[in-house]
């Protein structure tokens, strides 16, 4: 006999925030969904919970309405606007396929904010440091950081080849670089920043916040470290349950194997041992 599923509404939602409890999955409206290049779409949903609990590099479930799809697809939050939350992500599946498909008042079924995020509590110019499908979540650090008088940030991008996203993080960021693979990568970006002496700016020491592809990210971790400059690297990994109990998601660091979902998605450069 098939088990009934509950799902809660956006007021029991409410009511649960008001009581301090973190809400579990639950149903939000779609208000938009737009595509932004080939294959890579911006799905806005209605949420005041993750919209006002959301830090940077932290994450959300989505849940396919296809009862044979059982596994949720992670996305970090890319951008909030009052009681909505935005997300970036490419189709790479049947799952994000069907996201990519939603419109403007249907639903989607949402568990999050999810993962330890980026510490940005110390004064520092902060280098946000993004490949492809890694730069939503910087996008919302940028968001988060133009509010903080004692910081400023610098988008440092790399796309394939449409730069999708720079629109957005211009918004916030007081300084956008991005590059494309006719022209280099995010190193080239960054060694042209050292050899301008850019750096450090307004007398804040830099520190590196970086998501994207493992390559790219280890690359910026040993180039950070060859330079004594702090890096946290938000990791992508496959994910089942999203909150540490299905360990699909384990990377290996220093102190042994970790979940990326519960014990990050942030991990220092040391923690990873991918220091120079």
């Amino acid at each position: 006999m098939p088990t009934a599923t509950f799902t809660p509404t956006a007021d029991v939602v409410a009511e649960a925030t008001q009581a301090g409890y973190f809400p579990g999955r639950h149903t939000v409206e779609i208000t938009q969904v737009t595509q932004l290049t080939d294959g890579v779409y911006r799905l806005t949903f209605r949420d005041s919970y993750i919209a006002q609990h959301a830090r940077p590099a932290q994450f959300v479930n989505l849940f396919s309405h296809d009862p044979l799809r059982l596994l949720p697809r992670p996305f970090g939050v890319s951008e909030t606007n009052g009681d909505l939350v935005s997300i970036i992500f490419a189709v790479v599946g049947t799952g994000t396929d069907e996201f990519s498909h939603l419109t403007a008042g249907d639903s989607v079924d949402v568990l999050g904010p999810l993962g330890r995020p980026f510490n940005t509590k110390s004064p520092a110019h902060y280098i946000l440091v993004g490949g492809g499908l890694g730069v939503p979540p910087l996008i919302y650090t940028a968001q988060r950081l133009r509010d903080d008088d004692q910081s400023c940030a610098t988008a440092v991008f790399g796309y394939r080849n449409d730069h999708f996203a720079d629109h957005y993080v211009s918004q916030y960021a007081d300084t956008t670089v991005s590059i494309d693979e006719r022209e280099g990568n995010v190193i080239t970006l960054l060694d042209r920043m050292e050899a301008n002496d850019e750096l450090t700016r307004n007398g804040l020491e830099p520190v590196i916040l970086s998501c994207g592809p493992l390559p790219m990210m280890k690359a910026v971790a040993k180039w950070a470290s060859k330079r004594g400059i702090a890096s946290q690297l938000s990791m992508e990994q496959r994910m089942g349950c999203g909150y540490g109990t299905c360990v699909v998601c384990v990377v290996d660091t220093v102190d042994g194997r970790k979940k990326v979902c519960s014990d990050g998605p942030v991990f220092t450069a040391q923690q990873l041992g991918w220091e120079a």
